[in-house]
């Protein structure tokens, strides 16, 4: 099978096209025959060398794929070979069969298509699992979403509106900003002409949010603070502005603030399955009714995952990045 590999740590140009073995379903596990892969931020951090996979993970990139199920492995009853599916992966879905437990599986949902379908797992799982899990977003709350155009901002601000949430969300330029609203935000920031916590205090009448939802870290975190209210939750799901934060820990005891999140990939199998299952039951309905889509910004063959990983790190994009491996 083609595969992309990373020849070395480095930039988008370490990603090549090469040819391997395709891999075969273990106990528990489908193969999937590929036909389009989601782009992720983790994925670049991988390719960079500063974000390693799990020991028992497939050391080659791609977390999220839809396709056909080629093969079963043994004890895997709920799918057959012929099914379409998309599916959370460990790791390999830069390729055209990659492997992945049966149970990480989701059904096409009506009216998508498979590049649409390959850019759900990733996001979906995050959103999901942090924003309601972790989170704990209820009907009537305000959520503050950063970074209201990635791949999980876009998710977010759909998903907590269909839920009865308000929206306030963050992005960079007036572009962005509309199309934030576009997907549903109540208000968008323009966070590099505002200051977010003034701006999200005033949308509240000064009482301030009840969740936000943080892939930006450093020191975002102590203003994300700020800008949450009474008992409010802030949950962090990426670290673009690095790992660290000082914070006013009078603040958290005064405010009875909870800081939490969580990592996607080094849950284990149990954990996903359960968030597969969550999905399925209260999620892929929104889907196939069209309150919820995923927003794609561009779509590369799988030999160019290099231009892909080029347009990831510009933050150009506005929704997702998908690479088509098969027509």
């Amino acid at each position: 099978m083609n595969r992309i590999e990373c020849e070395r740590p480095g930039g988008p140009d370490v990603l090549k096209l090469a040819t391997a073995p395709h891999p075969e379903p273990g106990a528990g596990e489908v193969l999937i025959k590929v036909a389009a892969a989601g782009v992720n931020r983790p994925d670049v951090l991988q390719r960079m060398g500063v974000y390693a996979p799990p020991p028992e993970a497939s050391p080659i990139l791609g977390l999220e794929v839809a396709g056909t199920i080629a093969a079963v492995g043994s004890g895997v009853t709920q799918w057959r070979a012929g099914d379409a599916v998309c599916a959370l992966t460990p790791g390999g879905g830069y390729a055209e069969f990659c492997r992945t437990p049966a149970a990480h599986c989701l059904p096409i949902p009506a009216g998508l298509s498979l590049s649409e379908a390959a850019a759900l797992p990733e996001t979906a799982f995050t959103v999901w699992g942090n924003l309601f899990d972790r989170g704990r977003l209820a009907a009537g709350e305000t959520v503050l979403v950063h970074g209201g155009t990635s791949g999980i901002g876009t998710m977010a601000i759909q998903l907590a509106k269909a839920f009865g949430a308000t929206v306030i969300a963050t992005a960079r330029g007036d572009d962005k900003c509309a199309a934030c609203r576009a997907l549903g935000a109540d208000v968008a920031i323009d966070y590099a002409a505002t200051d977010f916590v003034a701006a999200a205090m005033a949308a509240t009448g000064g009482r301030g949010v009840d969740v936000a939802l943080d892939i930006v870290g450093g020191d975002y975190t102590a203003r994300n603070l700020a800008a949450l209210g009474m008992n409010g939750r802030l949950v962090l799901v990426g670290f673009q502005r690095g790992p660290a934060a000082t914070v006013d820990l009078t603040m958290i005891m005064r405010k009875r603030l909870v800081i939490t999140g969580s990592m996607l990939r080094p849950q284990s199998h149990d954990e996903k399955a359960a968030l597969a299952t969550a999905l399925r039951t209260k999620v892929w309905p929104l889907i196939e009714s069209g309150l919820i889509r995923p927003l794609i910004n561009a779509r590369f063959p799988l030999a160019e995952a290099a231009a892909a990983h080029r347009l990831m790190e510009s933050s150009a994009h506005i929704g997702k990045i998908v690479l088509t491996v098969a027509d």
